[in-house]
């Protein structure tokens, strides 16, 4: 990406390295005039039947669906993720779109059993939300901000990032010809230190939801407490996959490559660390060398490709600068020719102090690391300031189950690298974020609860 000063910036493909896209960036008047447009659609958006609400909600789905494959073309393009991903990725937003169009229907208050009356409680929106959504996954993250805040009665302003807006932006396009009124969901797309820094400090913006680095999560954090604004995070991960010698080994060095090196690794989620029990490392190592030479680092817009690029060519320098640091196992290929490619890139740690072990490298690279029982696998996953999500791989239920509840981590899961489920919800432990996104609860973290008594 490329700036031009005070208009706008262009838009370079990582799987070319060419302009796509000129995108203007909203300026700081412009954001303030959106989010009191916002304001001023909130009056008329929460005063919508919860049934009618719901109804434009599924129009809205359904204009996306319609879209899918445009929607999927255009994220292969400005970010570099595979088709198979991207057309995910589309789907993703249909159906978040539709499961939470059941929410406005199902906002239920509580009667609660008081003394001398009645008591009962309501679930109100905030109004102004904003979302803040990060480059490594456009649309799904707009998507789980944007499904429940509207759902919820709210109005939405959302900034892209600088580097993937082009999704965002079609998708707000959809979202006014799907019938939503003017000003219930804009996107502006510009700096962060301009429009995502004004969503902090404006103060008809209720609430901030931001998915990024940890660093700029702190400072967001900190510009809301100025007015007690309420904030969500979903921010870095360091996350274990945990390899115990009762498994099959075959199969979980066949899954650790999905999930570590899809989209590139750039995953809060990814298994970024694997702890093999100390019986079975070389013969995991064996086999998941096989499968690392196997995964298909080819350009995105193929049906069978694994991984495309890098997003950007600082950060591809950014990953390379921890592989130069660690002891290289070995690699998969990736193309030569236009593209930030870095390959799939396997690294043995010898000590927890390294940096490439304890940092979030956000490309194709894990570290591997034996352990020798389970009470210092479970010390080892937890020795991290993250605990996003992580993965277990055993033939024991019961072991499974306790591992699982001894890591710090939002999301676990056993025999499987899946961590996100639009109906489950997400979040982290520790420096990984603050609150939950997603699942059945996800609406009312974008309300007030009131409580009424009335007298007898």
């Amino acid at each position: 990406m490329t700036e031009a000063p005070g208009t706008g910036h262009t838009v370079l493909s990582p799987v070319t390295e060419l302009p796509i896209a000129e995108v203007p960036s909203t300026s700081l008047a412009d954001t303030d005039a959106a989010i009191e447009r916002a304001q001023e659609a909130f009056a008329s958006w929460r005063a919508v039947p919860p049934g009618e609400r719901a109804r434009m909600l599924r129009a809205f789905a359904a204009v996306v669906d319609a879209h899918v494959e445009e929607l999927a073309r255009l994220e292969v393009s400005n970010s570099g993720h595979t088709i198979g991903n991207a057309r995910w990725e589309a789907g993703n937003v249909r159906d978040c779109l539709n499961y939470y169009s059941a929410a406005p229907e199902r906002l239920f208050g509580r009667q609660i059993p008081v003394p001398g009356g009645l008591d009962v409680t309501f679930h109100e929106p905030l109004g102004v939300v904003s979302v803040i959504v990060p480059w490594n996954f456009p649309m799904p993250i707009a998507a789980w901000g944007f499904s429940p805040a509207l759902a919820a009665g709210n109005t939405v302003v959302l900034k892209p990032a600088e580097l993937t807006p082009l999704t965002a932006i079609r998708i707000g396009e959809l979202a006014l010809e799907a019938g939503l009124p003017e000003g219930v969901l804009t996107v502006l797309p510009g700096k962060g230190s301009v429009v995502g820094q004004r969503f902090v400090t404006h103060p008809l913006v209720r609430k901030v939801t931001f998915t990024g680095s940890t660093e700029v999560g702190k400072q967001i954090m900190a510009g809301c407490a100025d007015q007690v604004k309420r904030v969500t995070l979903e921010l870095g991960g360091k996350s274990a996959n945990i390899v115990f010698g009762d498994t099959d080994v075959q199969r979980a060095a066949a899954q650790a490559p999905g999930g570590v090196f899809d989209n590139a690794g750039q995953d809060c989620c990814s298994r970024s660390r694997i702890l093999v029990e100390r019986r079975v490392y070389d013969e995991f190592l064996g086999r998941f060398e096989q499968a690392v030479k196997a995964f298909r680092v080819v350009d995105p817009e193929q049906e069978d490709s694994e991984m495309g690029p890098l997003i950007s060519l600082d950060h591809r320098a950014s990953v390379q600068g921890y592989v130069q640091e660690a002891i290289v196992a070995f690699t998969g290929s990736c193309p030569t020719g236009p593209g930030y490619w870095h390959p799939p890139t396997v690294v043995e740690a010898r000590s927890t102090d390294e940096r490439i072990w304890r940092e979030e490298v956000f490309g194709p690279v894990v570290a591997v690391m034996p352990f020798d029982d389970e009470e210092e696998a479970i010390a080892l996953a937890n020795d991290s300031d993250y605990g996003l999500s992580g993965s277990i791989f055993t033939d024991d239920l019961a072991r499974g189950l306790r591992v699982a509840r001894g890591v710090e981590a939002g999301n676990l899961s056993v025999n499987s690298h899946s961590s996100v489920r639009y109906w489950t919800p997400f979040g982290g432990y520790k420096q990984s974020g603050l609150g939950r996104e997603l699942g059945p609860d996800a609406p009312q973290a974008f309300t007030e609860e009131k409580n009424v008594f009335i007298a007898h």
